[in-house]
């Protein structure tokens, strides 16, 4: 038999239930023993820094209202269980008739987890505080900015951009970052000489 690995699997809810559904989920792992089948259960959720009449509220944000992410191990037991916890309404990559789901991309559930602060893969940088950088993806690909702090926990760097003029710090993911190298050019003036 063939080793069967931990993959993520998208699992659908009810959107507004997402919280509910894995505290369901992680109760059933307990009374159920399933400890070695289903690992981690995740609510991909980004708290937002708002300013309303000049106070700071800060309110959490789901990235993916309807959805959970989980860890598991695919077997019959913990496909059915999952499945049949109240509030779920599927698996994403069913093709249905009892077929069982295609797992997330590697690239994609890293992808997620970094931006959650979650990732366990570290990238490592070849930039430090105060390096001149460039931006590969997103709204700010290709602008160049300044390296102005690095969260070595979260995978991220604060970069100085500057937009309509003025400096913008900006929160950006290790990945989408590339040292920009200067060539250092003097111009050195030639004596004249007299003819």
């Amino acid at each position: 038999m063939s080793q069967i690995n931990k993959e993520w699997y998208v699992v659908n809810t009810y959107a507004g239930h997402e919280n509910k559904v894995k505290e369901n989920l992680e109760r059933r792992v307990e009374t159920m023993g399933l400890q070695d089948y289903l690992f981690r259960i995740i609510v991909a959720e980004e708290s937002e820094i708002e300013y309303k009449n000049g106070k700071k509220v800060e309110k959490v944000k789901n990235l993916f209202p309807g959805y959970l992410f989980v860890e598991m191990i695919m077997t019959d037991e913990a496909w059915y269980i999952v499945r049949n916890t109240p509030g779920v309404t599927g698996f994403i990559g069913s093709s249905g008739g009892g077929a069982k789901p295609f797992p997330v991309a590697e690239e994609e559930i890293d992808s997620i987890l970094r931006r959650l602060g979650m990732s366990e893969k570290k990238i490592n940088i070849d930039f430090e505080v105060g390096d001149h950088v460039r931006i590969l993806s997103g709204p700010f690909a290709n602008v160049e900015g300044t390296v102005e702090e690095l969260n070595h926990e979260n995978q991220v760097a604060v970069v100085l951009t500057t937009l309509f003029g003025r400096e913008t710090p900006t929160e950006i993911g290790f990945g989408e970052l590339e040292k920009v190298e200067f060539v250092n050019t003097v111009e050195v003036e030639m004596p004249q000489t007299e003819e």
